[in-house]
């Protein structure tokens, strides 16, 4: 009786399987080369809240200054991605982001694309947030195409690689190169097409960072700290030829997702997405045709 208990017992546990996505079966990250930091980026403001050792590069934000940085080079399309690892314990407030930009070019009316940690409370995990902003959605009345995820693993006890995968026919956002996200282009309206910069950069964000601004920063745990490493650009600049050609997030030269990537980001999707700006009822979808075209 008790070894049939025992089995039951065993049935009913949850599978290992369930907190860890499937496999992608494909490693976007290996088929592209690691640059040093200045190769292809430069400080972009606070440079007295940021130091390189050894090719990882950290910043901070305390009650004087945040800071960030930007690549040399614009992009039209390619793979971006970085090593990151993020503060542990009550970071409220504070935001550590790496996106794609082009505001100092365009003000006002400007293109991004962003991969953002929204700091938390103890004993709270971060919010991974993914956002497309096109021609000035991101500036004055904001319409944001936000996904939100709590990750399978806690990215404050190690380095784990987030990369943005950007060309003429989709985005693809990916965590240790499993797909979480897939921003197709469905109108030129809806999808951002004039060239980028790269970014990172730590702040403060207090008014809606975490559970829309109820929890502020609070300095009396600063600095709030940031690393990053294994810094990766690679595709057409914005002064490449017309022959340059888009990369790809999977082995095919046209784009997409393997069924194999699908079933990963699928995976991602039903168990660690928190939130789905298509599926927010509160949301005017009329600005947001890309939910139901």
């Amino acid at each position: 009786m008790a070894l049939f208990i025992f089995a039951i017992l065993i049935l009913m546990a949850p599978s290992s399987d369930a907190y860890w996505p499937p496999s992608p079966g494909y490693w976007p990250s290996s088929k592209f080369g690691s640059m040093s930091f200045y190769k292809g980026f430069r400080n972009l403001w606070g440079p007295q809240h940021q130091s390189l050792d050894q090719n990882a590069l950290t910043i901070w934000l305390d009650r004087t200054s945040g800071s960030g940085f930007k690549s040399v080079r614009p992009f039209r399309s390619g793979y971006f991605g970085v090593s990151i690892k993020v503060q542990p314990g009550y970071t409220a407030g504070v935001i550590t982001a790496f996106y794609l930009s082009n505001s100092e070019a365009h003000p006002g009316f400007h293109d991004e694309v962003d991969i953002e940690f929204l700091g938390t409370t103890f004993g709270k995990p971060y919010t991974l947030q993914t956002n497309v902003y096109i021609r000035g959605s991101g500036d004055g009345k904001i319409i944001g195409r936000e996904m939100k995820f709590h990750l399978w693993f806690d990215p404050t006890t190690d380095f784990h690689h987030y990369a943005i995968l950007w060309s003429p026919k989709e985005i693809i956002f990916l965590v240790d190169d499993v797909p979480i996200r897939r921003y197709p282009r469905k109108s030129g309206a809806t999808f951002p097409l004039r060239p980028m910069w790269l970014y990172g950069s730590i702040w403060d964000a207090s008014s809606w960072a975490t559970e829309d601004g109820k929890y502020k920063a609070d300095y009396r745990y600063q600095p709030f700290v940031a690393k990053y490493t294994n810094f990766k650009a690679s595709g057409c600049t914005a002064y490449a030829s017309r022959w340059c050609h888009p990369v790809s997030a999977s082995p095919y030269k046209s784009g997409g997702l393997t069924r194999q990537q699908d079933m990963a980001m699928r995976w991602v999707q039903r168990y660690h997405m928190v939130y789905n700006y298509c599926q927010d009822p509160k949301r005017d979808h009329s600005l947001t045709p890309e939910c139901w075209g």
